[in-house]
């Protein structure tokens, strides 16, 4: 099944792969046609397929420009050397930190790496890196902001309140943080988190995982002592 969240300016589709659930995203843009996958997890069959589907939201022709892996771990990069190899023109991002473990489990060259709050522009598709320290050392959620298709009920009141998406990656699912390995690594996390993400998105903010079902900031929130409290 595929997803969809129809903005403004991109189209943001998705499909799950994999025993692992995983969710592979692909951001249109509809004017210029430029495509952004994040994190070619496995399946690159059915990621060909998400890809020629997503070309659709385009005015014209659409080419992927990026894949952007959110962490190294090997279930959300698996078809990331196929996905290249397809799409030679399409730049490989990371987070820092992690970059080496990519290229050495894949063979796949990370031609850009990606810091705290960086801001990437491929052709109308903005997107703001948060390095959310934990789950890897070099996990990286990315926010995407854009108003929601159709309403013009904020413009013509002359506010700007764009939808809000954050892809979490691994860092953050319904119900709590991504996994951890130490108490230290979960510290790491917990704080990044509540700094970087929810002390800066609305509770608006949509959130779409590495796996599983997507969720908001606002329904998350009230639960973050309870995380601290239990250590997971």
């Amino acid at each position: 099944m595929v997803n969809i969240i129809e903005l403004d300016t991109v189209v943001v589709r998705w499909i799950s792969v994999s025993e692992m659930e995983n969710n592979v995203y692909l951001l249109t843009h509809r004017e210029t046609g430029a495509q952004v996958l994040i994190d070619a997890a496995a399946d690159p069959d059915a990621i060909a397929e998400l890809i020629t589907t997503g070309v659709k939201d385009a005015a014209g022709a659409a080419d992927l420009r990026a894949i952007i892996t959110t962490h190294q771990h090997w279930d959300h990069i698996r078809a990331l050397s196929e996905l290249s190899q397809a799409h030679p023109e399409a730049v490989a991002l990371a987070g820092s930190e992690d970059a080496g473990a990519i290229m050495e489990a894949v063979g796949v060259e990370i031609d850009r790496t990606v810091e705290h709050l960086d801001e990437l522009d491929f052709d109308g598709i903005e997107l703001k890196a948060i390095a959310l320290r934990g789950h890897t050392p070099g996990s990286r959620a990315f926010v995407l902001r854009d108003r929601a298709k159709g309403d013009t009920r904020q413009a013509q009141a002359g506010r700007d309140q764009p939808a809000t998406i954050l892809f979490s990656g691994d860092s953050l699912f319904p119900g709590g943080p991504g996994k951890t390995w130490s108490s230290a690594d979960f510290t790491s996390l917990m704080d990044d988190l509540e700094a970087r993400v929810f002390s800066e998105l609305p509770d608006e903010t949509r959130v779409l995982p590495g796996h599983g079902a997507e969720t908001t900031l606002g329904a998350e929130r009230p639960h973050l002592d309870q995380w601290r409290a239990r250590g997971w």
